[in-house]
């Protein structure tokens, strides 16, 4: 049976918000499921910057939560949510605990400082405002590129700044059957990306002139690294050079997503396939789940379809390859 491509908004009730500034390099990308939703996390980066992630423990007493917002900013941008939960609360859509209703949102972030500004990141105000955009029109305003979360990321930082890709936000969804499968993604990463069907280098480490893809990747920068061996070739002694600056000056990166399913699971389960996720990252991404990476993934169910978690988990890591293709596309 063939996989069908179906919006992100199909798989179960959400609502997307995005706000970005431009002239600063930031934004938020928040997804709100109104009638609560389980969810599950699974961080395989060295370096995350999370809120509540606490809550996606199995042994943590919230089997639901209300929100999850993607970032920018890094840790200072975690002030999102708390905008977040203020305009929920008012909607009363969250806990009630007495006479307050109390949401549940957790958070994760990328490294966006300094792509243009390191003085301006998502706050409250800002996540307010995505959630107001979130509840305009049927679904909110999610579209894929520099928008959101995405308006600073970049990939193949491994030379620095001056030599990266832009890459942005995206999303990706296919349905099977009654099964459906989506995914979010942010790709912020310090690797290069491939093209998870032909294996071709797609976004990453530029050549100086800044006109093409550089002639090594990522992987073999660092492979000449670990070597600090005389290089024979000017992109070799570039990577000598550059690569005693690694670990104070290039952990700005990470990629942050969101896998949605309608069919049904607890937050055990979830968390499971979160991690079955994480195979998208690294056919596309390389190398992956580094120190220098914050690589996180939610997984929420939305529906109550019958489905097999490993089959669930097989399409969730597919959609999320072709998410952080179309990421940098």
């Amino acid at each position: 049976m063939d996989l069908k491509e179906i919006s992100i908004e199909e798989i179960g009730n959400i609502k997307i918000g995005q706000v970005e500034n431009q002239d600063a390099g930031t934004g938020v990308t928040v997804v709100v499921a109104p009638d609560s939703a389980p969810c599950g996390l699974d961080i395989r980066g060295g370096g995350p910057a999370s809120r509540e992630s606490g809550l996606m423990d199995p042994l943590a007493a919230a089997e639901v939560i209300h929100a999850v917002v993607l970032g920018g900013g890094s840790a200072f941008g975690l002030d999102a949510a708390g905008g977040v939960m203020k305009y929920l609360s008012k909607q009363g859509i969250g806990f009630p605990v007495g006479n307050v209703v109390v949401p549940l949102v957790c958070q994760s972030d990328i490294f966006d400082l300094g792509y243009k500004r390191n003085d301006v990141y998502p706050d409250k105000e800002m996540g307010y405002e995505a959630c107001t955009k979130a509840f305009t029109g049927a679904h909110g305003n999610f579209k894929s590129g520099s928008y959101g979360a995405g308006c600073g990321a970049t990939v193949g930082k491994m030379l620095g700044p001056d030599r990266c890709t832009k890459s942005g936000v995206a999303s990706y969804a296919v349905e099977l059957g009654d099964l459906k499968v989506g995914a979010i993604v942010c790709t912020n990463a310090v690797g290069d990306v491939y093209d998870y069907k032909t294996g071709k280098r797609i976004a990453g480490v530029m050549s100086e002139d800044g006109k093409s893809l550089n002639d090594i990747s990522c992987e073999e920068i660092m492979y000449h690294m670990a070597l600090n061996s005389d290089s024979k070739n000017n992109a070799n002694s570039e990577a000598k050079t550059e690569g005693n600056k690694l670990d104070s000056e290039f952990t700005a990166n990470t990629t942050i997503g969101i896998v949605f399913t309608n069919a049904k699971f607890n937050k055990t389960q979830l968390c499971k396939l979160a991690g079955m996720t994480h195979d998208g990252y690294a056919r596309s991404i390389k190398p992956v789940h580094t120190s220098m990476d914050g690589d996180s993934i939610y997984a929420m169910s939305l529906g109550t379809v019958d489905a097999p978690l490993d089959l669930v988990g097989t399409l969730a890591a597919q959609v999320m390859s072709e998410a952080i293709t179309r990421s940098v596309q």
